[in-house]
């Protein structure tokens, strides 16, 4: 089935209805406001998985707050797992009635405990030595002297100032990339 096709053809044609498609075509970012918009996310194939989903995932659905979004955030980093809608408004403390327009675009996929255990990012602008020497492939040495160019040069900007201020070979840097966090 093609994009659109469970649409009628009026809908298809409503210049509304594109106009929201552009809009979610051109920012991935861009906050739902309305169940018109979240049917056009669903029909563009839009969907947050509610088990990975970050605090901007959140906020992209219409009547989430910032603390809703950090509390739903910070629930599944910490390992607690939603299996269904009721789930989600027990957390919020809303009725399911509340988040069922959201339905649509929200995916809840399980995760076994195993791939939990995935390593927490570590901001190398914020970490201490002993923080970096936890992450694999990260020395004592290296590790001091990431915290020495930070306090000499200021924050890291991103992952490629990271490896230019520090000379890393890329081996070394597809290894960390996957712990660091800026």
């Amino acid at each position: 089935m093609a994009l659109f096709d469970w649409l009628t053809p009026a809908a298809r044609l409503n210049p509304n209805w594109q106009a929201i498609r552009t809009r979610l075509q051109s920012d991935p970012y861009y906050r739902l406001k309305s169940a018109e918009e979240i049917a056009v996310a669903a029909a563009l194939g839009i969907k947050i998985d509610v088990n990975q989903a970050s605090v901007d995932d959140w906020l992209r659905l219409p009547g989430i707050s910032i603390h809703q979004a950090r509390s739903l955030f910070e629930l599944t980093k910490a390992g607690v797992q939603f299996c269904c809608m009721e789930d989600l408004a027990a957390a919020l403390s809303v009725p399911v009635q509340r988040l069922t327009p959201l339905q649509p675009i929200l995916s809840f996929c399980y995760y076994d405990a195993e791939s939990l255990l995935t390593p927490q990012p570590i901001n190398p602008n914020t970490a201490t030595v002993e923080q970096l020497t936890k992450i694999p492939a990260v020395d004592l040495f290296l590790a001091r002297a990431i915290v020495q160019n930070r306090h000499e040069l200021g924050a890291y900007r991103n992952l490629a100032n990271f490896q230019q201020r520090l000379s890393l070979n890329p081996q070394l840097i597809s290894e960390l990339m996957y712990y660091l966090r800026f």
